[in-house]
């Protein structure tokens, strides 16, 4: 059964075909096609955590393929003590073709797929969030023609710099990892991936500035992430020097562009003139998580 519980289950092959059948659906989105690829076929979302664009976008991608979504709250569903966690998976995978889980826990996600009688989507947890990583390969392939690209993350060293690091490794994109001292990605968690994949690009950094000197992207996320909201102001105090702002965009190549995974909290990680200017790519990111969901749909569906 091929899951998506990390970006680790694929193959650089398998994110490719994923990459392509997403720009095939979009590219038929915008010529008026929506082809039923998938009907009759059902979609369950669980979700711990609230979502704008994951939900929306994975309840959006399954109707245009001609398929449903039930959307559940962890609660509805029994995650956590209702009923033992085998049992709801393999309930609701005899109800459904397909299972997105957003929730804190990577080893929930883990145990549930173990138990599931079909494919499941991890739509993010606290460790990982491999549909977004994919969304942004397609999104710079999309704008650069392909994916040699210098990728700089500047920001938390979370889920959404450790789904890029997996991504950019099996890809061969250059990624720096510019963090506050302290908040680097671990040094094992790097270490492994370059054993993986030798001829990895990956950096770390703890000097913006520095960082988007030959940056041809510029990505932030929020600096406190769900979970985390205790620790937001002792956050703001330290990630401030870590702004992207126009000042910092000024340091890099003058065609550079900006990429947020969004939700944003202006004025903290990045400003509106930045987020909302003309290298921005946040709301083309947005969008193409719904292209990208449907790729993905229509290839677990095939190697199920």
């Amino acid at each position: 059964m091929q899951h998506l519980k990390s970006l680790s289950e694929l193959t650089t092959d398998d994110i490719h075909e994923i990459l392509s059948l997403a720009s095939e659906l979009k590219a038929k989105h915008y010529a008026g096609e929506r082809p039923a690829l998938m009907p009759g076929r059902v979609l369950s979302m669980v979700f711990e955590k609230p979502s704008l664009r994951t939900r929306n976008s994975f309840e959006a991608a399954i109707t245009h393929l001609g398929g449903a979504g039930i959307f559940l709250s962890s609660a509805e569903a029994g995650l956590h003590g209702r009923e033992a966690l085998c049992d709801v998976a393999r309930v609701l995978s005899s109800y459904c073709d397909l299972i997105v889980l957003r929730t804190f826990s990577q080893k929930l996600v883990e145990d549930f797929a173990d138990f599931s009688n079909c494919p499941v989507i991890n739509g993010l947890t606290d460790d990982r969030h491999p549909c977004q990583a994919l969304t942004d390969l397609f999104t710079v392939q999309e704008v650069f023609g392909g994916l040699d690209k210098h990728l700089v993350y500047i920001g938390d060293g979370n889920n959404i710099a450790a789904s890029l690091a997996i991504a950019a490794s099996m890809t061969g994109m250059p990624l720096t990892v510019c963090t506050p001292a302290g908040f680097e990605l671990g040094a094992d968690f790097v270490a492994d991936l370059k054993s993986q994949f030798p001829s990895a690009q990956i950096s770390q950094d703890n000097d913006p500035a520095a960082a988007v000197k030959t940056a041809d992207i510029v990505y932030t996320d929020v600096w406190a992430s769900m979970g985390q909201e205790d620790e937001a102001e002792k956050r703001r105090k330290i990630f401030a020097p870590f702004q992207v702002n126009a000042a910092l965009m000024s340091q890099a190549p003058a065609d550079c562009k900006f990429m947020h995974d969004l939700p944003a909290h202006r004025g903290e990680e990045v400003t509106d003139d930045v987020i909302d200017g003309p290298a921005s790519l946040a709301f083309q990111q947005a969008e193409n998580r719904m292209h990208l969901a449907k790729g993905l749909i229509v290839w677990l569906h095939k190697n199920r």
